[in-house]
């Protein structure tokens, strides 16, 4: 099969002839349609997470066909299409696993990071971490939702019942939340880098009530903000605007420096708090809204072999929703 490989942090991505994998016994085997661009691909791929399997075969936003299964593998039929999230493994045995917290499991595996993932014509993966998928969506825009939309909606969870909610940084994730949000009955304050009037336009034509740059004051005091953007400054800026009781998440695996701030802008009960993994409690709740709202994904796609261009686009910004690889 052909995929593209990681050597080392840095390196550029390269296109490979692999053996197929054959699945273990809980493990299905997947002919993948689709596999979504992430911006932790990015921070695995600049060493950003260095605890990755060297090589590898990046990518943990997967959409594939079942085309073959290891013999106790009984969760799908054969022909079924399925995703395939981030979190590949957990130990279960842990006290994160035991109080149902497997997101913080301390022994997991993760997709297209510890694991193989899906930037390639086949993966495997682990039967019980998989997820059937709405039908509604087609490939392309079906993956982003296993990871920007997964992640998205623990960090909406997150910020709790926030009627006015801001959101920092405005990609694949924010895309997709600010739908939910809006579909919730909540009202959207979109926040892009400065100078990033397309991004604002895009904000407000998926229901963001105001969007303007991240250095500008909101129109009002926020009930919540996520931060998407892997800015540490953002912190103290959002806490700045965020009401009394309120919480700013910070959801993405990877964020620069976060700077000193007075504590007067934290007093008054707010809270900061981050957002790791998911659970697959997440995954089936997410999916299940994704069945019944009216979400657009909004994608744009690119061979395998182009996905150097692809992440480079990612990090320039000049990725409008999210990137998906077609292989």
């Amino acid at each position: 099969m052909k995929a593209m490989i990681l050597d080392r942090a840095g390196a550029p991505l390269r296109l490979a002839d692999c053996t197929l994998p054959a699945p273990a016994a809980k493990q299905v085997l997947l002919k993948v349609r689709a596999c979504g661009v992430c911006r932790t691909d990015l921070h695995v791929a600049d060493g950003e997470l260095d605890q990755a399997k060297l090589p590898l075969i990046p990518g943990h936003e997967i959409v594939g066909e079942v085309v073959a299964k290891g013999g106790l593998a009984q969760r799908f039929a054969l022909g079924q299409r399925v995703g395939v999230p981030w979190l590949g493994h957990t130990c279960g045995r842990c006290r994160y696993c035991l109080s149902q917290r497997e997101n913080l499991c301390e022994a997991p595996g993760f997709t297209g990071y510890t694991l193989d993932g899906g930037y390639a014509e086949y993966a495997v993966a682990d039967q019980d971490y998989c997820f059937a998928l709405p039908e509604r969506y087609g490939d392309a825009e079906a993956a982003p939702l296993l990871c920007a939309g997964l992640i998205g909606y623990r960090a909406l969870v997150a910020a709790g019942s926030a009627e006015t909610l801001g959101i920092y940084g405005f990609g694949a994730a924010a895309h997709i939340i600010a739908q939910v949000a809006v579909w919730q009955g909540r009202r959207i304050f979109a926040f892009t880098k400065p100078g990033d009037s397309a991004g604002q336009d895009f904000a407000r034509q998926l229901g963001a009530e105001w969007a303007g740059d991240s250095s500008q004051p909101p129109p009002r005091a926020m009930d919540a903000a996520i931060l998407f953007a892997p800015v540490g400054a953002l912190v103290p800026q959002a806490l700045r605007h965020v009401a009394k009781g309120g919480t700013v998440v910070c959801a993405g695996i990877h964020m620069s420096e976060i700077p000193a701030f007075p504590y007067s802008i934290l007093w008054g009960e707010r809270s900061v708090r981050s957002v790791a993994n998911l659970t697959r409690q997440d995954g089936e709740a997410f999916l299940a809204i994704a069945g019944q709202a009216p979400l657009k994904t909004h994608v744009r796609t690119f061979a395998l072999a182009d996905a150097n261009q692809a992440l480079a686009q990612l990090k320039n910004g000049q990725i409008q929703g999210a990137a998906v690889l077609i292989p």
